[in-house]
């Protein structure tokens, strides 16, 4: 499987996340399989984690947190994630410019 996130008729995109909590630092750390995977330096207790997730990926792609919600595996380390505003292609181009930026 790829990366593909879901483009949806309300003009946001859905896409998996896997979040590891407690990293040295917080950042996108590319994709495996079909899921952006994501560290953050906080823990996993009392939605920390959710809460860093959220702001890591909004500074990344340089969105308002508030565009993002986690729709599915909020007690999980793999999530669904909703974001308005974007589509497929943009979050697409984003990410890469993002990788291109850390190597």
């Amino acid at each position: 499987m790829t990366f593909t996130p879901v483009d949806r008729p309300d003009g946001s995109i859905e896409f998996w996340v896997t979040v590891r909590p407690r990293a040295s630092r917080s950042e996108i750390a590319g994709i495996r399989d079909d899921t952006l995977l994501v560290r953050v330096t906080a823990p996993p207790i009392e939605g920390e984690a959710n809460a860093a997730l959220v702001r890591t990926l909004a500074d990344a792609l340089d969105i308002p947190i508030r565009r993002i919600v986690i729709v599915a595996g909020e007690h999980q380390r793999r999530k669904r994630l909703r974001i308005t505003g974007l589509t497929s292609a943009e979050l697409l181009a984003r990410l890469e410019q993002f990788r291109m930026q850390r190597a």
